[in-house]
């Protein structure tokens, strides 16, 4: 398979008043062209935390301490480590190749601009040039199929539109613009632009399957339900086409039926544009609908990854077959998990879910295990179940 994104050894820490939190130890994940990846587990284990990290927005007092993160757009050039290239390098990055669908729409969207608004500055900051190309086509056609007599009229302020717009596709970095922009004479000449950013942001929105897209872009985010503002959030972070998409639970907030509705837009959208997903939730009966593999995160580690079907046919690690049993089931009583999770600023020594393990022998309570391939693309961090140490329940 190959790569998209690859993490190796990631380290995430928040330096407290009280304590160092580490909030993710030596993480190693990887996904493939055209996959969809899940992350599943409990509130706190670290799944946002990665998304997160793969974008560099990790707020203060964070700080990713090691690893790297290798992304290729294209598949076919060198790899880049996205913890290694400058702020100005990744501003370009997000957004663009990467996008994510924050958990909660309400809180992503600014309730003082529309909804065309938002989505047209989205594009116009990364997909500028192709605006710019957009308006000259308009311009050229106007002046070489206009009638005689608009030709006479207008032709002066056309040519200058042309020159102006010819200029910025050849110098993309040109101030130009924006000391025309500050002329209120010559303000209007690139008015075609954000036309042209605010019918792609109307284009965005029936590609979410929204009615009414041009009333929708015309509105501001209190006017419409939470179902409605997910559509246009995630029409917000397709606009420029990225290769990798973050949803971080974008399905919490909706009843089924919209939910449903989601699942199938992502999933026709990932194989439209040919991209790939990391999909974030707590809910494992979405996580099986939706991805293509599964991984199973506890206290900042990554505890199994597995192909869905193998990961929900034969679970081996125990945190994964308690997750599995706390599943309210027809005619079956759910199990809770015992104990509590564990506190950052202070893991337990070796695994750190054997406080909670029923199966657990001596060596859980000394030694981390490391993640092992058991099966084929069957990876578990258990000493129990990898068969690495063998004892005595504890």
């Amino acid at each position: 398979m190959q790569e998209l994104l690859k993490i190796d050894g990631l380290t995430v820490r928040f330096y407290t008043y009280e304590g160092v939190v580490l909030a993710l130890d030596n993480l190693d994940l990887a996904v493939g062209q055209q996959e969809t990846l899940g992350l599943v587990g409990e509130t706190g284990c670290g799944k946002t935390m990665t998304a997160l990290s793969i974008l560099r927005l990790i707020p203060p007092p964070g700080k990713i301490e090691s690893g790297s993160i290798l992304f290729n757009a294209d598949g076919d050039s060198e790899a880049v480590d996205l913890l290694k290239i400058s702020e100005a390098e990744m501003r370009a990055v997000r957004g663009s190749q990467i996008s994510m669908i924050f958990q909660e729409p309400s809180a992503a969207l600014n309730p003082v601009f529309t909804i065309g608004e938002q989505i047209a500055e989205v594009i116009l900051l990364h997909r500028h040039q192709e605006m710019v190309r957009e308006a000259l086509k308009t311009v050229t056609k106007l002046l070489d199929e206009g009638s005689t007599s608009l030709r006479v009229v207008f032709r002066p302020a056309w040519v200058m539109e042309k020159s102006l717009y010819h200029h910025m596709d050849q110098k993309p970095e040109t101030t130009l613009p924006r000391i025309l922009g500050r002329i209120p004479l010559l303000r209007r000449i690139l008015w075609r632009i954000e036309d042209e950013a605010r019918k792609t942001a109307v284009t965005m929105l029936k590609q979410v399957e929204i009615p009414d897209a041009e009333r929708v872009a015309r509105q501001h985010p209190h006017q419409l339900s939470g179902g409605m503002k997910q559509r246009c959030v995630i029409a917000m972070a397709l606009s420029c086409q990225p290769r990798f998409l973050i949803a971080d639970e974008p399905t919490t907030s909706l009843d089924v039926t919209v939910q449903a509705q989601i699942l199938e837009l992502l999933r026709r959208l990932k194989v439209d544009r040919k991209s790939s997903i990391l999909y974030i939730t707590h809910d494992l009966a979405v996580a099986a609908e939706i991805c293509d593999r599964i991984g199973v995160m506890y206290a900042g580690s990554m505890c199994e990854l597995a192909q869905t079907a193998d990961l929900f046919a034969e679970p081996l690690h125990p945190y994964t077959r308690a997750l599995l049993a706390a599943v309210p089931k027809p005619g079956e009583e759910p199990h809770s998990i015992p104990g509590f999770i564990p506190d950052p600023l202070s893991f337990p020594p070796g695994c750190r879910f054997h406080p909670r393990c029923d199966v657990r022998i001596e060596a859980c309570a000394k030694e981390v295990p490391p993640l092992r391939e058991v099966k084929p693309r069957h990876f578990v961090a258990c000493h129990v179940c990898s068969g690495v140490n063998s004892g005595q329940p504890a």
